[in-house]
């Protein structure tokens, strides 16, 4: 049974904007999954450890038959093709392509290494801004509207790209 699934896209190393429009190309080949809608690139400042450069986020939409952990290798396994390379030790810092699972219909899971809703996405206006341009209805399990989680939040120096 396929799900509608979003994805949070996001990069600041190397051309960020080219590695992020990759990336969206990659999640429409991705097999039995189809791209419903990508928001417009935007850049952001860096969130968590600021000393670094801004990043370039954007949010896709998928309809897939992957099961939930099935499509978050995949999208482990895109990370790594564009140089991805994950560490604990540098949680939120640089890097050339992060892509979240940010929901997953509406389940809610949380099991080792997976957990959906993103436990972060009521928090981050730089993921729920691209978000609300492709799905502005969405609500976040067990938080609710992703709107109003976005009203509650400084969305300051966020700005769409051409």
């Amino acid at each position: 049974m396929a799900v509608t699934a979003a994805i949070g896209l996001g990069a600041n190393l190397g051309d960020a904007a080219a590695t992020v429009r990759a990336a969206i190309a990659a999640l429409a080949d991705l097999p039995d999954t189809e791209l419903l809608a990508a928001s417009r690139l935007y850049r952001t400042p860096a969130w968590g450890e600021t000393a670094q450069p801004d990043f370039i986020n954007a949010a896709a939409l998928l309809r897939t038959g992957l099961e939930a952990r099935a499509l978050l290798q995949a999208l482990l396994a895109i990370e790594r093709r564009h140089g991805r390379e994950r560490s604990a030790a540098t949680r939120w810092g640089a890097r050339t392509l992060d892509l979240d699972l940010l929901l997953y219909g509406d389940a809610v899971i949380a099991e080792a290494g997976l957990h959906v809703p993103h436990p972060h996405l009521h928090e981050r206006a730089f993921a729920l801004v691209p978000l609300l341009e492709i799905a502005p209805e969405i609500a976040i399990p067990g938080v609710g509207p992703a709107r109003e989680a976005l009203a509650r939040l400084p969305a300051e120096g966020i700005e769409a790209l051409g």
